[in-house]
């Protein structure tokens, strides 16, 4: 027997959370083994199968930089897109734009650091210098009708620089809004984050005026502190939340970056807060073992680990 959580609905959460799944890019893209283009395109449409409206489905990064992720063009053309459901994309530059525009995206996403030391590695470029190659990007992207989100990582700590000043997070945050982002997704990197640290960033945020419908949060699970940093980013109002099916992903630029957030995790916890998601639990379950055994290991997901041993 499938176990359910008991409902208890808390009335100062919010109803409904949209989830914004990214395993298919953020949690493939560190995999050394290649996966099949036919094998994402499966796993993409099995997310939207159990009912995903966001998918995150690749990035046109230089295949050098990240090799799991060159079939970007292959995989945006096998999808069999549906008009209900978004498929955002990476975009790291304008010529990863132009490749997504020629995809005939609706969404895409540009990744900006909160620190220095990030930036450096993560994108080659200095901190200011990050935002003078975003700004045409975001332009080109706004000018061709597209949605733009802004990702902003290492919002909570550092591998190089420790603990990150949240009022260098607020500028950030601020700069990505300011050059046209709609939405940004708050990083937490490497995992390190508290809920009270998670709290005080977005008491911030709302003091400077960013709206929390603006606001979503992408934590990794490091430290286990994940679900209670999302669940302190609910109770400030936060309604996107970025998981990853089975927990699959890290960052091939900051080697302490373990797995994000299990998307089953996060909807199991949701389910029994009461809060509406459209997702359908034991079908995702379903596509996280599958990959899992694409994989040739267990996955991460506390939720796909106990159903997957039930009965047994």
């Amino acid at each position: 027997m499938t176990a359910l959580p008991m409902v208890v609905r808390d009335p100062a959460l919010p109803s409904e959370v949209m989830i914004w799944e990214v395993g298919a890019r953020d949690g493939l893209q560190n995999e050394s083994a290649i996966v099949p283009t036919a094998t994402k395109v499966e796993f993409i449409e099995r997310l939207v199968d159990a009912g995903l409206a966001v998918v995150e489905a690749t990035s046109y990064v230089r295949p050098e930089w990240v090799p799991q992720l060159a079939d970007a063009a292959d995989v945006m053309a096998a999808l069999q897109r549906r008009p209900a459901v978004r498929y955002p994309v990476l975009v790291p530059n304008m010529r990863g734009l132009e490749r997504a525009l020629e995809a005939s995206v609706t969404d895409v996403a540009v990744f900006a650091s909160a620190t220095e030391a990030f930036a450096q590695r993560n994108l080659n470029r200095g901190y200011d210098e990050q935002w003078e190659m975003f700004a045409p990007v975001v332009d080109r992207a706004r000018s061709e009708g597209l949605a733009v989100r802004g990702y902003l990582s290492m919002c909570f700590g550092d591998p190089w620089e420790g603990v990150v000043d949240p009022v260098a997070v607020v500028a950030g945050v601020g700069r990505l809004l300011d050059m046209g982002c709609h939405a940004i997704s708050l990083g937490d990197t490497i995992g390190v984050a508290t809920p009270g640290q998670v709290a005080d960033l977005l008491a911030r945020l709302t003091a400077a005026g960013v709206p929390v419908e603006a606001v979503g949060v992408h934590f990794h699970d490091t430290y286990g502190q994940a679900l209670a940093n999302t669940l302190a980013a609910l109770r400030a109002g936060v309604t996107t939340v970025d998981t990853s099916a089975g927990g699959l992903g890290g960052c091939p630029y900051a080697k302490s970056a373990t797995g994000n957030l299990a998307t089953e995790d996060l909807v199991y916890m949701l389910e029994g807060l009461g809060i509406r998601t459209g997702v359908d639990l034991d079908a995702l379950v379903t596509t996280s073992a599958w990959m899992s055994g694409i994989l040739g290991r267990p996955s991460p997901s506390r939720v796909v680990r106990a159903r997957s041993h039930q009965g047994e």
